[in-house]
């Protein structure tokens, strides 16, 4: 049986119920919004950038306010403790869907940003009949990709930019772009922020290693799909976008103008627009390709 712990809201401005979940053999702290409420949606499952914490995408489920919303904390990153042993696309799919079990959910809409695209791409395709539609954010196939600004992965590659707050305000536009560099959100964004544990960001970083998508792309992955990106993307520049757009047969590209890495931040208004009109979109209706 499966042991949860409550641990209750994670701050004032956050309304997710938090527990700690027993998962597949893994400890995970989970967020959950709105899932005991009635709604004509099936909730989001999120999956988050590398060494990201739930706190750094809350706003987004804030937002999302007519759907229930799953995120957890990655084994080492946030609150969830270590792993044990390192994890791949296909066991922590696996967990997920585990997580959604527990949870009493079944079919979702599946996003994922950055690193997280790529598990999420890997979910939907793992689980074809528990994924509704996919949204995909700055985010490319893998290892079949077009590299970021060596500058901007050599820092990116560092986890000191989650530990040293110094760091990450010196080398901020260098990792995310000016779209959100020099806008308003930068600290709000940065305070959000909580240090991995040095495991649990080498496991992340070897999760993804030697994996691509592309390959199985046109075949396995025949849901709705929505790409989204900045032309300012220092990280994952929008070539990968226009791969993934030419790869998955039923997707749609949509190009945020200015935007760094972290667009769904700096550009919230028109994600959110964007997000909306695609998930809410009829059934059958299918998205263009641009």
């Amino acid at each position: 049986m499966a042991k949860k712990k409550k641990t209750g809201k994670a701050s004032a401005d956050m309304t997710a119920e938090i527990s700690m979940e027993e998962v597949g053999g893994r400890t995970l702290r989970v967020a959950r919004w709105r899932l005991g409420e009635k709604s004509d949606h099936p909730p989001v499952l999120f999956f988050n950038g590398i060494g990201a914490n739930i706190e750094a995408v809350a706003p987004l489920a804030e937002e999302l306010d007519d759907r229930g919303f799953i995120m957890f904390d990655m084994p080492g990153v946030g609150e969830s403790p270590d792993p044990t042993l390192p994890y791949n696309p296909f066991t922590i799919s696996w967990t997920a869907a585990k997580l959604l079990d527990q949870l009493g959910v079944g079919e979702v809409d599946v996003m994922g940003i950055s690193w997280g695209g790529g598990i999420a791409q890997h979910f939907a395709m793992q689980y074809p009949a528990r994924s509704r539609r996919v949204v995909l954010i700055a985010t490319s196939a893998g290892m079949l990709m077009v590299p970021g600004s060596p500058k901007a992965l050599t820092k990116m590659a560092n986890p000191r930019r989650y530990i040293d707050p110094d760091f990450m305000l010196k080398n901020f536009e260098t990792l995310y772009g000016e779209g959100l560099g020099k806008s308003a959100g930068k600290g709000g964004h940065m305070s959000r922020l909580k240090p991995p544990s040095p495991r649990g960001y080498m496991y992340q970083l070897l999760c993804m290693l030697g994996w691509t998508s592309a390959p199985a792309l046109p075949f396995l992955l025949k849901q709705p799909t929505l790409i989204l990106m900045g032309d300012d993307d220092a990280i994952v520049p929008l070539a990968n976008g226009k791969f993934l757009n030419t790869l998955i047969p039923n997707s749609e590209l949509v190009v945020m103008e200015g935007g760094g890495h972290l667009f769904l931040l700096s550009h919230k208004d028109e994600c959110l627009a964007e997000m909306r009109g695609f998930l809410d979109a009829q059934e059958g209706e299918t998205a263009e390709a641009a």
